[in-house]
């Protein structure tokens, strides 16, 4: 990997938890709730709060967008979501829980200057992201930003993580990974064990078929592990996807990026230290 492209990958490893707390953080339930979200489970909330965006949009268009989720699983929460609560009232809740979240996470950091600094730079970076072919992305840049230099870097994150995210799709596309073999061969090599995918919502059977293709192409073995042209292809899918992500890093520019990414590093151990975020996860941070 080059330089240039390990950094875009390193950026992406520190924005994501600052983003991703919002899906495991007690504020975050205890908001959802207060919409009339079950929080006997994340998955409620989580499709509220991340496809809002979207506006009222349908199980397709979400299937579409979260591309690796069973359309099943889909079903089960969406369009449900909006009968609950409409997407300008989850939009405003999820405000509300990365305020609360990051004010307890953060503490007295949040009125510092570097974190103004840090908000500063990863919106200039997050303004610079292209949104063509990237729905998630587009529909975060949309929104309008807040005041608060905290909340500025966690729209930034999410507009930063969407917009690499539906590159990684296109990625996925153009191997030809549909959404459960992108699951299946990301199992393969490793990146998590198999339950953590499965929880996406694919049946046995979906799994076995799935498969069962990538074998007949050569990259699983029976044994369910990639193949090496499995691993050199899953490789390729990873390096396309920095690629199509370095757009926001070379427009904010090399000196800034190291800026950012040297600010960032305080926020990143507060999130993780908290315990919320779980050890092993779809993305494959850390193993790939």
């Amino acid at each position: 990997m080059s330089d240039d492209l390990g950094r875009v990958r390193q950026m992406w490893h520190l924005l994501e938890p600052l983003h991703a707390v919002l899906y495991y953080a007690p504020a975050a339930f205890e908001e959802a709730a207060e919409l009339g979200y079950r929080t006997d489970e994340r998955w409620p909330s989580y499709f509220a709060w991340r496809a809002a965006p979207l506006g009222e949009a349908g199980a397709v268009r979400v299937t579409s967008a979260f591309y690796s989720f069973s359309p099943e699983m889909v079903e089960q929460y969406v369009p449900d979501a909006w009968r609950v609560a409409a997407p300008d009232a989850v939009l405003a809740a999820r405000l509300r829980a990365v305020d609360r979240t990051y004010r307890t996470v953060l503490g007295d950091a949040i009125d510092s200057p570097e974190l103004a600094e840090a908000a500063a730079l990863a919106r200039r970076a997050a303004e610079a992201a292209e949104h063509a072919g990237r729905p998630l992305a587009a529909g975060n840049a949309a929104l309008p930003w807040p005041d608060a230099p905290h909340l500025v870097l966690w729209q930034a994150a999410t507009i930063l993580r969407e917009h690499r995210g539906d590159g990684h799709l296109a990625a996925l596309l153009t191997a030809g990974l549909g959404p459960v073999e992108a699951l299946v061969s990301f199992a393969g090599v490793g990146a998590a064990p198999v339950p953590v995918f499965r929880s996406r919502g694919w049946s046995a059977a979906q799994w076995t078929a799935a498969r069962e293709r990538l074998g007949a192409r050569g990259l699983m073995d029976e044994d369910g592990q990639a193949t090496a042209a499995g691993r050199e292809l899953r490789a390729e899918v990873e390096r396309r996807t920095d690629e199509l992500a370095a757009g926001p890093w070379a427009a904010l520019g090399a000196e800034d990026t190291a800026r950012l990414e040297e600010l960032l590093g305080t926020y990143w151990v507060g999130v993780i230290g908290t315990g919320l975020l779980p050890g092993e996860n779809t993305l494959g941070i850390g193993k790939v």
